[in-house]
């Protein structure tokens, strides 16, 4: 059952959701930018897959340039692990905040906006947006407004304007300016943006009763620079206010306001969530027209219609009221339901309760055959599996761990690793479970088991944390991995890999004892003449002894180390990367020297000699066939020029580094990608196991890298090998 659940969580991760950025131009708590959320929200609730990521830029309280510059650097960081499908942008400073930025942030991302005054429609063709860029405008219609006040109260005489001068005011300054102009021949309007709140609330306070209104518009910062939110700005005006206050915007109802025709943000948000599903659903922004006319609404407060008397019924068709009291029919209408509803439901659950038992039995026989085939089904799996509970001590395990360590499964209920293993792989296990448990996450590693009957098994031991169905810790499952045979198999194929070197291995040799068997024989020649012409001496003989002995044991030890590279490495040690290349130069320096190749090894590094964690012959063997590679390369051009063969071995903080670089021409662009693959070669007699031997002996073994590339005339092999210290050595259980 545990594996089953395991196994649906994995399938289901594969389905990534669609992740949308909502960036508000505002802070939160402002309730234009909180009901578009909410709006937005309420859109996506029943839909799965969209992961709703929402940011806010607080440009009511700072929007300065160099503010918005490091906002970018910020966001920049903050999203460079995040893969966005979709922008959304709330207002006009985060409007022109994302096609500033575009390129840096949102390279070739959709972008849709909402709430955005005094839209022109040429911004997006200047800047390069219209292919990414649509969406639905706020647009306050100031005239409809005004002829809306004059019809609800047709003695008015004075209107008195209240607005701020942020960057929304401002603009409902310019688009009021025609509107008051024809309108202040009917009445008297008083336009304010140039007060501190006292004042402004005298002149509040001195509006005549009967025959003023109120255009409430925008305050969020007075003329002394101090801040207000939206409720606490349109309180003050409200306490000391006599006369029906009108406005512009929805978030203002509720709080005092008359109503009007009013840019809703519940209607922004409606509409540029509609628009992001069908841009997510595979619809090009392109083929989405901007909403330019406002989805405003008519609203009204009941209460403030009342406190004032007035009525909108002759003047208006559609609209909507908020506060508006039920009747009494109406209000217990609901209760009345809600009691039929419940009872129905209690009815149902009566009559039902039989079934309900009957259907439980069933569901309790299937849990127990389920769990019966689950048995059957761990042990019929060929990974030895076991688990046990949080305070270590086995709960269980299947066939095939039971058979590994040839213990019945019944014995193994109750032990605990130090049972099983090798004192250090126990305390190691434990020490790994502290771990887990702590932190609910998995681990993977390697271990070597030496069992009872003298067999060694190679293990990859996978662990992780289970819960119980009360979702508190209940222990740890684990997954053992034989890989025994691969090890043996890459092995085997390194040793193959070697036995293909041994042609050049012996043409070495025979360079290599070349001189010695030559002055061997002039030796013997010269200890006959002397001996035919009577002229031996005893000083004679035991110089030619001397010498003899200093050839053949030169000889003896070409053969020793040409022994010792065949050999396979069993365990990593620390070895000399200086006495690698000096080994391997012995065997084939002279064969690169008559080869016409000048080779040369450049030491970058400061201090003693560079040391390497890792398999020793093994390692030599990569060299080699790096060389014995650069220098057939270079062999089989058969002219007379003298080819480089230069070797850099430099270090940096975390890693050992060896090119290995020859001017003998380019590897061809459209193979070079293959080189390290299996049975790959250009060669006629080849095997192409060496570049792949190699690969597998730096990357698997010794967790390196080795590279090849082009540069310029030149081919360059680049291995980097790991520092001991910067190795996650960790063989635990």
């Amino acid at each position: 059952m545990r594996l089953l659940l395991i196994l649906s969580l994995f399938l289901s991760s594969l389905f990534a959701s669609k992740e949308v950025l909502l960036l508000h131009s505002y802070h939160k708590g402002y309730k234009w930018s909180d009901d578009i959320s909410l709006e937005i929200e309420k859109k996506f609730k029943n839909e799965k897959d969209i992961d709703l990521t929402t940011i806010y830029m607080d440009t009511k309280h700072v929007a300065t340039p160099n503010y918005l510059n490091k906002l970018a650097q910020l966001y920049k960081e903050q999203f460079s692990t995040r893969n966005f499908d979709l922008i959304i942008v709330s207002d006009n400073n985060a409007f022109e905040f994302a096609i500033r930025y575009h390129e840096y942030l949102f390279k070739d991302l959709p972008i849709l906006f909402c709430g955005i005054n005094n839209f022109d429609k040429a911004l997006l063709g200047e800047n390069n947006m219209k292919e990414y860029m649509t969406g639905v405008v706020e647009q306050v219609d100031l005239e409809k407004n005004f002829e809306l006040i004059l019809r609800m109260q047709p003695e008015l005489e004075k209107l008195l304007i209240i607005n701020d001068k942020s960057k929304t005011g401002l603009a409902v300054k310019r688009d009021l300016r025609p509107v008051i102009e024809k309108y202040s021949k009917k009445i008297n309007i008083e336009y304010v943006d140039n007060l501190d709140i006292d004042n402004l609330k005298k002149k509040v306070v001195n509006l005549d009763k009967k025959k003023s209104a109120l255009l409430f518009v925008l305050l969020f910062k007075d003329k002394t620079g101090k801040f207000f939110t939206y409720k606490q700005s349109f309180k003050k005006i409200y306490e000391v206010s006599q006369v029906p206050t009108y406005g512009l915007w929805d978030f203002y109802l509720d709080y005092g306001m008359v109503g009007g025709l009013l840019t809703s943000a519940k209607a922004q948000g409606e509409a540029v969530a509609n628009m992001t599903l069908q841009v997510l659903n595979g619809k090009s922004v392109k083929d989405i027209p901007v909403i330019e006319k406002s989805p405003n609404r008519y609203i009204f407060d009941y209460k403030e219609l009342d406190r004032f008397d007035l009525s909108v019924e002759n003047i208006l068709k559609e609209y909507e009221l908020i506060n508006e009291p039920h009747g009494f029919f109406r209000k217990y209408t609901k209760l009345v339901v809600v009691i039929i509803i419940i009872f129905g439901i209690l009815l149902i659950m009566v009559f039902s309760m039989k079934a309900n038992i009957q259907r439980r039995m069933k569901v309790e026989k299937d849990l127990q055959n389920r769990i019966k085939f689950d048995k059957v089904l761990l042990d019929t799996l060929p990974n030895a599996i076991y688990y046990k509970n949080k305070d270590g001590k086995f709960l269980g395990c299947n066939k095939a761990f039971s058979e590994l360590l040839n213990i019945p499964k019944k014995d193994v209920i109750g032990k605990t690793a130090k049972d099983f293993f090798a004192p250090d792989i126990a305390r190691k296990n434990e020490a790994v479970d502290k771990k887990l448990l702590r932190t609910f996450g998995t681990d993977t590693s390697e271990i070597t088991l030496h069992l009872s009957d003298n067999q060694m098994k190679h293990i990859i031991i996978k662990k992780a944390v289970y819960l119980d169905n009360d979702s508190s810790i209940g222990g740890i499952v684990c997954i053992m991995d034989d890989i025994t045979e691969r090890i043996q198999q890459k092995q085997f194929l390194i040793q193959q890999g070697k036995l293909a070197e041994m042609g050049d291995m012996v043409a070495a040799i025979a360079h290599q004892w070349n001189e010695p068997l030559v002055e061997l024989s002039a030796e013997v020649q010269d200890i006959q003449t002397s001996f035919l012409l009577g002229e031996l001496k005893n000083s004679q003989v035991q110089e030619f002894v001397n010498d003899s002995m200093v050839q053949i044991k030169y000889m003896s030890k070409t053969l020793s180390d040409f022994r010792n590279f065949l050999k396979p490495s069993t365990k990593k040690i620390i070895f000399s990367i200086k006495n690698s290349f000096e080994e391997i130069f012995e065997i084939i320096g002279k064969q690169i020297f008559y080869s016409n190749i000048n080779m040369k090894v450049n030491y970058n590094y400061e201090g003693d000699d560079l040391l390497i964690y890792g398999y020793e012959n093994e390692f030599k063997q990569v060299l080699l066939n790096l060389i014995n590679n650069a220098k057939n390369k270079i062999i089989e051009k058969q002219t007379n020029v003298k080819y480089n063969l230069t070797i850099n071995v430099d270090e940096s903080k975390k890693y050992n580094i060896i090119e290995i670089i020859d001017d003998g021409g380019n590897i061809e662009p459209n193979i070079i990608d293959k080189i390290f693959e299996p049975y790959f070669t250009t060669k006629k007699r080849g095997t192409g196991f060496g570049l792949y031997m190699a690969k597998v002996i730096v990357e698997d073994k010794m967790n390196g890298q080795i590279t090849v590339q082009n540069r310029d005339e030149n081919v360059v092999f680049t291995i980097k090998l790991p520092k001991k210290e910067a190795q996650n050595e960790n063989p635990t259980t």
